[in-house]
């Protein structure tokens, strides 16, 4: 196993290679049949109970391609910039492992149905990198299989493994950059950032939710390093099936400073399959990578091949929805705001729930500042994402209709969140249950002022002699009267005309 004592420091590393990557991405569509039978996707259901001949490979079945997954395909493939083939076909890719029943993969080879495109991501600091992206590809996934008996979950030590061909045959698409270089010191961040926006890409297109957690997208990062210089790429390792934007920046870094240590101290880098550790940021040893001939490709017998006409792919086309990149720069020019806030809103996942909240009626100043702010704080302190706190953006748009109405005030409006948050109904039932409208009535708040005037006669006589910023020690008295809920413009207001004096 690979130990820390066998790493090359990141910057030493990188002032003697040049990082070369590139990036294979499965996206699991969101399709309601599996990619070539009739079969349901649906997660949840008992192990193998969502099988059928075709799926299962038994003899004589006669798989039928899914309309939808290649319209996916077509989507995902126009999105990513890249020409659509006129003409494309399956193939068989031939190997045995115990979750593919058919002991063959249908997937595309040399005729991939999307090519030759790019796609621009931008790094933290706001600077653009492009990813070109060598081919998008249809495919099927295999089945699962879940090790019994050892410490790690993985084969080695397992008693017996089980198997559950549910997911085999549900629709792939495989994206696949081509070589990613001048990225340097950056190449880590540049994974990250394509991964994420292609994944931002995948959701806007409705073809996937794209959850990385759920296995619904999965990356596996082929690194290599050239001595500084040189001009051939090494040779590279590839890890395999990377499920989180963080882990696959962290194994693009460990495999830079592994293959430095490797390759400094005279030895030679294996081509080899590796797995990513989540509690170590760490890889190990796979396997030996097979090449393409060792899948014995050939041209699925069983199939016709895919011809999307024209006139459908510029239907496609018309219909996209805006991109990712493009509405945030939209939308930074809309907001007002800098690349910098635009980075923390996607940094904290607020980007859609900030949205939904304009569209329920908020301003966008004041959507930003609860899903920045008090709901923000709220989901760091409980763990959670922001979709995952129990408060919808409906709901923050009614509360910040209440603050703009003057019903509440910016402290009152927290109880109020807190209270939807801890489950005691909408914002409306939290403010009748509470008591926590503002107190607007001018006979209680004049009231109020002259209770604090009578009971703090110095700060009066200072204010009385123009000391105007003492008014906020009374302010603040008639808050603390009041719980907080009166208006403390309109209370200093009255402060000021109890005691003749004006603001300027």
């Amino acid at each position: 196993m690979t130990t820390t004592t066998d790493l090359v420091p990141y910057e030493d590393a990188l002032a003697s290679y040049d990082p070369v990557m590139g990036l294979e991405v499965h996206v699991e569509l969101g399709t309601n049949t599996k990619m070539f039978c009739g079969c349901s996707t649906a997660l949840g259901a008992d192990p193998n109970s969502q099988t059928c001949p075709v799926c299962l490979g038994l003899p004589g079945a006669l798989p039928v391609v899914n309309a939808t997954g290649v319209e996916s395909a077509i989507k995902i493939g126009l999105a990513l910039n890249c020409e659509i083939a006129e003409w494309c076909r399956f193939a068989r890719k031939n190997y045995f492992y115990p979750d593919m029943p058919k002991n063959f993969q249908t997937s595309q080879y040399d005729e991939p149905i999307a090519f030759n495109g790019y796609l621009d991501v931008q790094l933290e600091d706001g600077e653009s990198f492009r990813v070109e992206i060598e081919r998008a590809h249809m495919e099927e996934d295999t089945g699962k299989s879940t090790h019994v008996g050892g410490a790690t979950g993985r084969i080695h030590g397992a008693s017996h493994s089980l198997l559950d061909y549910n997911r085999a045959g549900i629709p792939l698409i495989e994206i696949v950059t081509k070589p990613i270089v001048g990225a340097g010191e950056r190449a880590p961040e540049v994974a990250r950032a394509y991964v994420r926006e292609l994944r931002e890409v995948i959701r806007a297109l409705g073809v996937s939710e794209a959850r990385m957690e759920m296995g619904q997208m999965r990356c596996d990062v082929n690194l290599s390093l050239m001595p500084k210089g040189a001009d051939k790429f090494g040779t590279r390792s590839e890890t395999k099936n990377v499920n989180s934007l963080r882990s696959v920046e962290r194994a693009a870094r460990f495999e830079i400073m592994r293959h430095a240590a490797v390759l400094s101290s005279g030895g030679t880098i294996v081509q080899e399959t590796r797995h990513f550790h989540e509690d170590t940021g760490s890889t190990t040893s796979g396997r030996v990578k097979e090449e393409a001939e060792d899948y014995r490709y050939f041209p699925e017998p069983d199939l016709v091949p895919v011809a999307p006409s024209r006139e459908w792919v510029e239907e496609i086309r018309a219909a996209l929805p805006e991109m990712p990149l493009a509405r945030r720069t939209r939308l930074l020019a809309d907001w007002g705001i800098s690349a910098t806030d635009m980075q923390a809103i996607l940094n904290a996942g607020a980007l859609e729930p900030i949205v939904a909240t304009i569209d329920a009626g908020a301003d966008a100043a004041s959507a930003r500042k609860w899903w920045m702010g008090e709901l923000a704080r709220s989901a760091n302190e409980s763990g959670k994402s922001l979709d995952e706190l129990a408060i919808t953006p409906e709901q923050v748009a009614r509360v910040t209709e209440l603050v703009n109405s003057g019903d509440l005030n910016d402290k009152l409006a927290r109880q109020v969140i807190e209270g939807v948050l801890a489950g005691e109904g909408t914002p409306d039932e939290v403010v009748d249950k509470r008591g926590l409208k503002v107190v607007s009535d001018e006979g209680a708040l004049t009231t109020a002022v002259d209770e604090a005037i009578a009971g703090n006669p110095g700060i009066a006589e200072k204010i009385r002699g123009g000391k105007v910023a003492a008014a906020g020690a009374l302010v603040g008295a008639v808050m603390k009267a009041t719980r907080g809920q009166a208006d403390a413009a309109r209370v200093k207001e009255l402060i000021l005309e109890k005691l003749g004096v004006s603001e300027g």
